[in-house]
Parts: structure tokens; sequence; C-alpha cells
């Protein structure tokens, strides 16, 4: 049976009279312009480790936040209070703020004709999943179950995970603007160690979806936690060398990552990127293109606005390899002299379009070189673009996926990686608000013994 607590303490309307009345007491303060976003949310984790019970957390939270416009001084203050005297008290510690700080000829709200200005929303976006303890619990059982079942070489769990969680929102602002919708946001993942003392390797694995129902069995991810840990036992370095790198389907999500925070408006800006200037020139290979889909239902990086309210589209962000658009709010876009790409809070269901080619044909075609599967440590530089990442993986030697390889670091620069980009599974895996196949770098340092 669901517990007797899930379910939100407001409607939707009656989150939107909250907003609607922060947004009237601003107004009656002062403020020249007001913005607000009222959210709750409540879930539960149950983890369970060596089938014991290790922990159940459950949470319910809900804020609200408030931001306060003098002219072009601006004031934030939050709270986590919805009675009518902390709200108030919330629009007054956001007023007294702003009445301090400089002014800012790029502060404001968003643009009133960028504003999204749609119904329901239509995304299909809250999937509540209505489990309770013990079936939670048999979940996690028997997805860390199905891992040990691999091989009695699995000796340890670091414990699998059940999730779920469901969300709401409304936001407004003194422009006409107040929309806002429920989430859902499920996932299962384990995590093990195969073999014994300095010869332990670890594997895991999880998916995560809107509708619990689109989940991986819990039986498979476990079982692809325990190949993943088993396959690396045995691991040994290899020489330094200059060779092609396939980056497997998870890592590659992080380069995309790192895309985005290269053309993202608050680096640009600040003149904190290696891609300044970089519109309409090739930053990536002719093979990539790259694009922004926020409106596909129950996708993790759905949305119909941004966190201002300014309506998403589909877009090209790369095109044969030339970028085509920033990811750009309205404060960076004005900072730039630029109009906003509907991208406040990140990207939208960033999709790198996939090649034909599978993991094995992609090994074929490189002969030589390291597939990655795990990165290790910080080291981005995106201000230069040098990229050096402790790395571990599979040594490929004449076209085949060979002996695992551990302990080396991988080094290059984002710039000429993104360039250098040879070939595309079609091995697409979602990470979140990005879905990216393996990708093969045509050369990059490995230091190793």
């Amino acid at each position: 049976m669901p517990s007797k607590n899930d379910s939100f303490s407001h409607s939707q309307p009656q989150l939107q009279d909250i907003a609607r009345d922060i947004l009237a007491y601003a107004a009656e303060r002062g403020a020249s312009a007001c913005e607000t976003d009222i959210s709750e949310g409540f879930g539960q984790t149950v983890t369970v480790r060596h089938g014991e019970v290790e922990t159940i957390e459950y949470n319910r939270d809900k804020g609200i936040g408030v931001t306060v416009y003098l002219g072009q001084q601006r004031g934030h203050a939050s709270s986590s209070d919805f009675s009518r005297d902390a709200l108030r008290a919330t629009v007054d510690a956001a007023l007294s703020i702003a009445r301090f700080t400089a002014a800012d000829p790029d502060a404001g709200l968003a643009d009133a004709d960028r504003l999204w200005r749609g119904g329901e929303p239509g995304l299909d976006l809250h999937h509540p999943w209505h489990i309770d303890t013990d079936e939670a619990t048999r979940l996690a059982r028997e997805c860390e179950q199905a891992a040990f079942d691999v091989s009695p070489d699995i000796r340890n769990s670091d414990g699998a995970s059940v999730y779920r969680q469901s969300s709401q929102f409304v936001a407004a602002n003194s422009l006409g603007f107040c929309a806002g919708f429920a989430t859902s946001r499920h996932s299962i993942s384990v995590g093990v160690i195969a073999g014994e003392g300095d010869a332990m390797q670890t594997g895991d694995w999880y998916s995560s979806m809107r509708d619990a129902a689109e989940l991986d069995a819990p039986a498979r991810i476990g079982a692809t936690a325990a190949r993943r840990a088993l396959r690396r036992l045995g691991s040994r370095q290899v020489p330094t060398c200059d060779v092609p790198v396939i980056f497997e389907a998870p890592q590659a999500c992080g380069l995309l990552g790192a895309f985005v925070h290269a053309t993202s408006g608050g680096s640009l800006y600040r003149r904190a990127s290696f891609l300044l200037d970089a519109l309409g020139q090739p930053v990536f290979s002719p093979a990539v293109r790259i694009d922004e889909l926020p409106h596909i239902p129950k996708a993790l990086g759905s949305t119909p606005f941004d966190d201002e309210g300014v309506a998403t589209r589909d877009r090209c962000v790369v095109d044969d390899g030339v970028l085509q658009g920033y990811f750009l709010g309205s404060y960076s876009a004005r900072k730039l002299g630029m109009q906003t790409t509907g991208n406040a809070g990140g990207c939208h269901n960033l999709i790198v379009r996939p090649g034909s080619k599978s993991l094995a044909e992609l090994a074929r075609e490189i002969g030589r070189g390291f597939l990655v599967t795990e990165l290790l440590g910080q080291g981005v530089n995106y201000v230069t673009g040098d990229y050096s990442r402790g790395a571990a993986g599979f040594w490929i030697e004449n076209g085949e996926i060979g002996h695992p390889v551990n302990e080396i670091t991988i080094a290059g620069n984002l710039r000429e990686m993104f360039r250098d980009i040879v070939a595309i599974g079609n091995d697409t895996i979602i990470r979140g608000g990005k879905q990216c196949p393996s990708l093969v770098i045509g050369r990059m340092k490995l230091a190793g013994a």
C-alpha cells in the first residue's frame, strides 16, 4: 500500500494563489518587478546491502524563492515556510537586499514576448510510483542478488537502492506569467565489488525514468553491474603512447557536459571558456550533429519553459560540426548582446545523433587503441580546454577489445578532441538531460607504465 504521505500538500491552483499573493505584496511594497518559484516534493529511498536493509529515507521538502527588482537593483530571499507572515517577511528581506546592491544594467525579468503562454504542458512528466517500503526492499534485494548470482567472484556490495520522487512547482512573475506542473523521477541502482585484496574491482549500474514501469528490470541492472566489475579483474597498465580512444557512451555523456559548460552564458560572458566567439564556427568534426529537443514526452530533460518562464523550443545546436547556438538565460544573453535561448537552468534533452556502428565495430575500425569505461578526477580546464583525467578501461589490439587497463591518465585538449571525433556509435545511453552514444577520438595521449 502507498504511504499516507504520498501526496502533495497543495494543489496547483493553491500554489498559483500563493505566487500571485507574493507578486501583489512585492508591488505594494514598491518593487518595480518580481518573480517567484514555489516548489514541494516527497520521496523515499530504500538501500539494501547483503540482503539486509541498510537505510530507509523519506523526504518531504518545500520552498519558496523570491527575487525582487528596484529598477536595476536585485535582491533575492527564500523560505520553507508557506505561512502568510513568512511570505511577506521573505519579500521584505529580498527588498532589503535589493536596496543595498549596485544597479546592474542587465538585471531584470525575461522579455515578455519570450515567456511561455501555453496551457497544459502535455509532456506526461508525472508518474507517481506507489510502492511501500516492503516492495521497495524486495526490488532492491532482487537487484543485489542478481549481481551476486552472476559469479562467485562478486564478493561484496556497496548496496542496491530503490528511489522514487514526485515534485511540483509554480513559477510566476509580474509580467503575467504564472505556470507550473508536476514531475517524477525514479531509479534503481547497485554497486558491487569483484575479487579480493589488491585485485578488487568495482562495477555499478542504474536505470532512471519518469515512469517506473519503464525502468530496467532489477535483475538486469544487478547483472550488468556485476559484469562491469568482473570484466575489470586482472587490470594492468599499458605503456605511455598516443592512440585512438573510444569513450564508452556513459563517459561520452561527460564530454557532452563539458561542451555545454563551455557554451553556456556564464562561462562566455566571463570569458572563461575555450569556445569563446565560436558561434558559426566548426567546433566538432563534420560527423557530429547535436539537437536540443525539450518536448519529448516523459523524457528526463523535457520542459515547456525554462527557469525564467521562457518558452523552450526544438533546435539544432551543432550541425555538421558547426556551432549553431549557445545555452543562454536572459541575464547572460544581455551581457553578450544576444537573445535568451530558453536555457536558464541548463539544457533540455541534448541529443547526439548516433552513428551506425556497434562498440565492437568501432574497436575493429580503430585496430589498436583504448576504450574508456571509467574516468577519475576533475582535470578539465574550461578556459584553455586542457583535459587530463585518470582512466580505466580496456586495451584494443587487432580490432578486439582485450585486457582491462587501470591506473593510467588520458590527456588532450577539448577543442582538439571535439574536432577529432572520427566515429560515432549506435549505443545511445540516457543520462539525465543528455543522450549520447560512444565517441571515438582519433588520437590522445595515454600516460601509463
